[in-house]
């Protein structure tokens, strides 16, 4: 008799931590603010922040008013070094509470590129809104760029993480 009762504590002492640790992922969402110009990234996938129908809507403002960086760097598309300013992708994952380890990136076009996540608190990577100060339009690669600092590293002046800089970004899928 005493042995069913220490397996029965033990059994519900082991469940109720078990359900401490497993409860929050089936926590209800929490939400962002809406926005309030043009939706210009929406983000989907395995995310525990919305502000829509289980997405992420953002416009500009709401981007902005991310932690931002600027990384000055020469790419593959420019003729001389450019100043990219934007948000950093980390924020953006983190405000999201994006759980995976990569993003599926869309285009405009419908391109589409799987970026890993850890790429951008290691690289401090940015989704850039402005080059040279300037917003990006659409016809110049913009409204969203993945930027890299690609003069940093050896490594990040590749084939490799230019195939990530996706421009003319439109969606991610977190998975």
């Amino acid at each position: 008799m005493h042995n069913k009762k220490l397996v029965g504590g033990w059994f519900a002492a082991v469940s109720l931590l078990l359900f401490s640790f497993v409860a929050p992922a089936f926590a209800q969402d929490a939400t962002l603010p809406k926005p309030q110009g043009d939706v210009i990234l929406t983000i989907d996938g395995n995310i525990g922040a919305t502000n829509g129908d289980g997405v992420a809507d953002f416009d500009l403002a709401m981007l902005e008013a991310l932690k931002s960086a600027k990384i000055r760097t020469s790419t593959p598309w420019f003729d001389n070094a450019v100043e990219f300013e934007g948000a950093l992708l980390s924020e953006v994952m983190d405000l999201v509470k994006a759980d995976g380890d990569e993003l599926v990136v869309t285009a405009l076009n419908d391109y589409q590129a799987p970026v890993p996540i850890a790429d951008f608190a290691e690289y401090g990577t940015i989704l850039a809104y402005k080059r040279d100060g300037n917003y990006m339009p659409i016809s110049d690669k913009g409204p969203l760029f993945i930027i890299y600092p690609y003069d940093s590293d050896p490594e990040l002046n590749t084939q490799k993480y230019f195939s990530r800089s996706v421009w003319q970004v439109r969606r991610f899928t977190v998975r």
